[in-house]
């Protein structure tokens, strides 16, 4: 019996063994994310008795001819430690009184060399563009034992903390062992497929991974913007914000994203 149970010890390593050695890892293509705002919960926090008189009224009317959720896509092209993602231009939303919010639109072009630890974004605010550079954005994780699928990979779970107060939930997969993920996000032990920012309404998850080989020229910065440092795109959001009154502070965060 001993003998028996030592040879199915023996079989069981050797067939783990075979499998991790025969373990596919997607290292270059694409994938395809889908990044939904809820807009009435947005409106709802954003809500308080400043500008409850304009914002309520606002927000039924908007209901009556919008969904709940602005749905917009994105591309992320990665291979060589590389990453670019690429807003999909969607049509602009109905003209209301919140359709130049940020979280309605996609504002950020963002290539990650995570290698060398540098970022290179194209970002636009109220239709001016910038080009940001410097070196990545450094997120607490605290990884955890939850896992799903998404897009046909299975992942894991990761609990995160960036500019000092958001609070974030991620989901990353091993198989792709590209530590980087939509937007800014990064820094898990492979590819980040799904990211939910629960008090900001918002989330990316992918629908789609093609494992595909890049052609050199598939992954290169931006180019256009006007050129500055991290430092310098927030000085320049705490002028452009002045004039948004009580929503300042929480649109100076979604341009931060």
């Amino acid at each position: 019996m001993e003998k028996k149970i030592i040879l199915f010890a023996i079989l069981l390593g050797i067939a783990v063994s075979l499998r991790a050695q025969h373990a596919h890892f997607t290292k270059s293509g694409t994938i395809a994310f889908e990044r939904r705002t809820n807009v009435w919960a947005m409106v709802k926090r954003e809500t308080n008795k400043d500008n409850d008189a304009v914002f309520v009224p606002g927000l039924e009317a908007y209901k009556k001819n919008n969904p709940q959720f602005r749905v917009l896509k994105s591309t992320l092209s990665f291979s060589d430690n590389k990453t670019l993602f690429t807003p999909i231009e969607a049509d602009a939303p109905a003209s209301n009184l919140f359709s130049s919010w940020p979280l309605m639109t996609q504002n950020n072009t963002i290539y990650t060399d995570l290698t060398d630890g540098l970022t290179i974004s194209q970002k636009k605010i109220f239709g001016d563009a910038f080009l940001v550079k410097d070196s990545i954005r450094r997120i607490k994780w605290k990884i955890t034992d939850e896992t799903r699928d998404i897009a046909g990979y299975h992942c894991r779970r990761a609990n995160g903390l960036m500019l000092d107060s958001i609070y974030i939930v991620a989901f990353y997969t091993t198989q792709i062992p590209v530590p980087g993920g939509p937007e800014s996000f990064n820094g898990l032990p492979g590819m980040i497929l799904g990211v939910a920012l629960p008090h900001e309404n918002l989330t990316w998850f992918a629908t789609k991974v093609t494992d595909t080989s890049l052609p050199d020229n598939a992954i290169v910065p931006p180019k256009k913007g006007k050129k500055t440092d991290n430092k310098g795109f927030r000085a320049t959001l705490e002028t452009a914000m002045k004039d948004q009154g009580s929503v300042a502070a929480d649109f100076m965060k979604q341009f931060l994203f």
